[in-house]
């Protein structure tokens, strides 16, 4: 069981959550007494007390002792690195041993660093919020590597991975997920006539109109220009196209107000398709379907679901 923190925990809402392994009382309380005033503790005297906590907490570092009496540190670290949901844990080993071959072994668990007992309090501080600093910028460069710059959606690069994970869930429980592809009807002319911010501002409100009627658990990204796919799970064709119609109507009794106080109305049209999850290994089929209506759409006279 987690050791009990007087004070502290979620009674205060911290930026992040460090968790403390370690089966000395006094260790325990010395880290918290340190790090208590900075960040939210938690803190448990055994490794299975550890894997309990990480089942139920979001972690953000993990300050772990080498030598326990019920799994030792080292491996404690490499069952939390084989985990898919806690392998991206930074852990920070706390050690009475220096020597090199110990420290050696601490990386190759894969700890990202260690702090020497008995502990120097600027040393502790200086080295977590260096390591905690690091992962907040690998964070920020994920997501934008993942991520449209303009809308904040998903980009295609980061579609493609998330529609593979979906597909795979998908024919695991013969679910069948669908596609949306949508585009901004007359797009040239909007830029035309009120120039490429107002066209800026257009698509940014289309992305933000997406979001308000997808599902919490469906994907949009923008694919391209003024072009946008949505992606939604366990949705059948005809269900998908009751979705489109419900986005389209909402577009089409939207206005967008640009800086200088005009109005641009616009209307999408959009393009759906299902995934046979049992004969499809990729999207890419499922998206020329999608691409293929939204094409007769677009013929048919815009403004419409197809």
């Amino acid at each position: 069981m987690p050791y009990p923190v007087e004070g502290l925990g979620h009674k205060i809402p911290r930026e992040k959550t460090i968790l403390i392994v370690d089966d000395v009382d006094t260790n325990v309380s010395t880290l918290i007494e340190l790090l208590g005033d900075n960040y939210d503790m938690l803190a448990t005297l055994s490794a299975q007390g550890a894997l309990e906590i990480l089942e139920e907490e979001q972690v953000d570092l993990i300050l772990l002792d080498i030598l326990m009496p019920d799994m030792n540190g080292l491996d404690l670290c490499r069952q939390i690195k084989s985990r898919e949901s806690t392998k991206d844990i930074p852990i920070i080993f706390i050690t009475v041993k220096t020597d090199e071959d110990s420290i050696e072994d601490a990386y190759a668990a894969g700890g990202v660093d260690y702090i020497t007992k008995p502990f120097k309090s600027r040393e502790v501080l200086s080295r977590i919020k260096k390591e905690l600093d690091l992962q907040e910028m690998m964070r920020e460069l994920a997501f934008l590597a993942s991520t449209d710059p303009l809308t904040n959606l998903h980009n295609r690069r980061h579609f493609a991975q998330i529609a593979q994970q979906v597909l795979a869930i998908a024919k695991r429980q013969k679910e069948t997920p669908s596609l949306i592809m949508m585009d901004i009807d007359h797009f040239k002319q909007i830029n035309d006539t009120y120039g490429h911010k107002a066209g800026d501002d257009v698509i940014v409100h289309l992305a933000k109109t997406v979001m308000k009627h997808l599902r919490e658990s469906d994907f949009a990204c923008r694919f391209g220009g003024e072009e946008f796919v949505a992606l939604l799970p366990n949705t059948s064709l005809s269900d998908a196209r009751l979705a489109a119609e419900k986005l389209r109507k909402a577009v089409e009794a939207s206005m967008v107000v640009l800086e200088d106080g005009s109005v641009v109305q616009y209307t999408v049209s959009l393009g759906v398709s299902a995934v046979n999850v049992m004969t499809e290994t990729t999207i890419e089929i499922a998206l020329k379907r999608a691409d293929d209506a939204l094409y007769e759409a677009k013929e048919s006279g815009r403004n419409l679901v197809r």
